[in-house]
C-alpha cells in the first residue's frame, strides 16, 4: 500500500503568476533607461578609449569604481527609447551605460556576470525593471 487511503488523497490544480492576471499589464518599477548614440564612431573604440582617458587602468578598473545597480534586474529592449549622443556626455555618463549594456543581454542586467562589449550590446536600448516588491 503506497501512501495516504483513497479517501485521503486529493489532487487540486494550481495557478499563479508572479506577474499578475494574463490578461492585464504587467506593473515593474523601472530603475534605468540606457541607450548611446556613437554617431558614425566605431562604440568599441570610443568606450575603451574613454576607459584609458578617464585614467582607469582597465575595464574591469572602471567597473569596480562605478556605482552600479547592485541586484540583477529585469531588462526589455525599448525602441521607442531616446538614445544619448556620446559627443555630449560626460565621460563617465559614458561608461556607466556603457558598463549598464555590457552586464545586459536582451531580457537581464546581471552585475556579476562578466562584462562583455559588442558593437551589438553597445548600441542597444534597454529599459531595466525592478522585479521584486511589484503589484501586478
Amino acid at each position: 500500500m503506497n501512501g495516504a487511503p483513497s479517501s485521503r488523497s486529493r489532487t487540486e490544480r494550481l495557478r499563479a503568476t508572479v506577474l499578475g492576471r494574463r490578461d492585464g499589464p504587467i506593473r515593474c518599477r523601472t530603475l534605468l533607461r540606457v541607450g548611446l548614440d556613437f554617431g558614425s564612431d566605431d562604440p568599441l573604440t570610443v568606450v575603451r578609449g574613454l576607459v584609458q582617458s578617464c585614467g582607469y587602468e582597465d575595464e574591469e578598473a572602471a567597473r569596480r569604481a562605478m556605482k552600479l545597480p547592485p541586484l540583477p534586474c529585469m531588462c526589455r529592449a525599448d525602441e521607442r527609447g531616446r538614445r544619448s549622443r556620446v559627443e555630449s556626455m560626460a565621460p563617465d555618463d559614458v561608461l556607466f551605460q556603457a558598463m549598464v549594456l555590457g552586464l545586459s543581454t536582451s531580457f537581464r542586467y546581471d552585475p556579476a556576470r562578466p562584462l562583455l562589449w559588442t558593437r551589438t550590446s553597445l548600441t542597444r536600448r534597454l529599459g531595466l525593471y525592478r522585479g521584486e516588491g511589484f503589484y501586478a
